[in-house]
């Protein structure tokens, strides 16, 4: 079978850098497979927002919203809450046994995250195992693919560094390989030039942002800092506009003659901030009125999930029962 398993850290609303890195891929993707699950990770959001729980209990209905709003489908997809299937937790514990500390630190995902959220010595022990909590989550389901931007892919090598490690150990295939699916579109940098777009640096434009919002944060954004004057020649090269159009403007021709004309000179910034506003407002407007009528019914969507969770645990519990077994604890 062919399983799809998913997933987002509930600490706010969901951005466009999710939207080109994973969601359309999901998108494009349901209904094409045997079964598919989507989780969203409270559990792991608390590795480093422990000290402020209530952001992540009521981030969960706001992700919720914008997985229904850029067109995943409940018939297509189980929904569900990481805490409300406890056996997740239990093979994290059990797959902790499997990774040396010296590998945790060395995974360059988390090691990229340690430095931007600046723990230093002081890292949360939940953070620095995420990773470990990841291949519990996808090996559980037996998922053999996962949407992913190509950040992600040390979470996936890790994932079958754990699966190869306790299939050959105990001489069974107990546990299924998986692979990414990757996006079209790289990682989008941040507003702000920055490397990443990210909740916690301010520095992303959200799926539920109205137009004004979007012409203040375009306005503002990274360009080329020496291009100074209209007529002066341009650099497209880490020009955060350029990579925005690049990824959302469905008109590649014009953006390559935009990209010449900035490049000659001639061409001012913010020409092509406005050109962004328009291409960002046509996309995201049909992902905001659904996530207005959506709003309504809010209940409805925990209702959804807690459903879907109590699914997921059916298959989550028959994964445990086959590791508790070879681990001889099946009393």
């Amino acid at each position: 079978m062919n399983i799809v398993l998913t997933g987002d850290r509930p600490t706010g609303k969901l951005h466009i850098g999710h939207y080109v890195g994973s969601l359309k891929k999901r998108v494009s993707i349901q209904g094409k497979y045997d079964k598919s699950f989507i989780m969203i990770a409270d559990t792991q959001a608390l590795s480093d927002n422990a000290l402020n729980p209530e952001k992540v209990r009521d981030s969960v209905i706001e992700v919720m919203l914008d997985y229904l709003s850029v067109g995943l489908k409940p018939e297509l997809n189980t929904f569900f809450i990481q805490s409300l299937v406890p056996e997740l937790a239990e093979l994290t514990m059990y797959y902790m046994n499997f990774v040396n500390l010296g590998r945790l630190s060395r995974n360059p995902t988390v090691k990229a995250e340690m430095k931007q959220k600046g723990y230093g010595d002081q890292i949360p022990v939940g953070f620095l195992c995420y990773p470990i909590s990841q291949a519990a989550d996808i090996t559980a389901f037996k998922a053999n693919l996962i949407p992913v931007g190509d950040d992600q892919l040390p979470m996936i090598e890790q994932t079958n560094e754990i699966v190869r490690r306790i299939n050959n150990h105990f001489n069974k295939n107990i546990l299924e390989e998986c692979k990414p699916l990757l996006s079209n579109v790289k990682r989008l940098p941040g507003i702000d030039g920055k490397s990443k777009m990210s909740k916690s640096l301010n520095n992303a434009i959200y799926l539920s942002d109205n137009r004004e919002c979007i012409s203040r944060k375009v306005m503002s954004m990274y360009t080329d800092p020496n291009h100074i004057r209209i007529e002066d020649p341009g650099n497209i090269e880490g020009n955060v506009v350029f990579k925005y159009l690049d990824a959302f403007d469905p008109n590649k021709d014009e953006v390559e003659k935009l990209k010449k004309h900035y490049e000659k000179g001639g061409l001012g910034d913010v020409t092509i901030k406005k050109r962004l506003i328009e291409v960002l407002d046509q996309e995201l407007n049909p992902i905001r009125l659904r996530r207005q009528q959506l709003e309504q019914n809010k209940d409805e969507l925990l209702i959804m999930l807690k459903e879907g969770s109590e699914y997921a645990r059916t298959i989550a519990s028959d994964t445990l029962a086959e590791i508790k077994k070879v681990f001889y604890l099946n009393y």
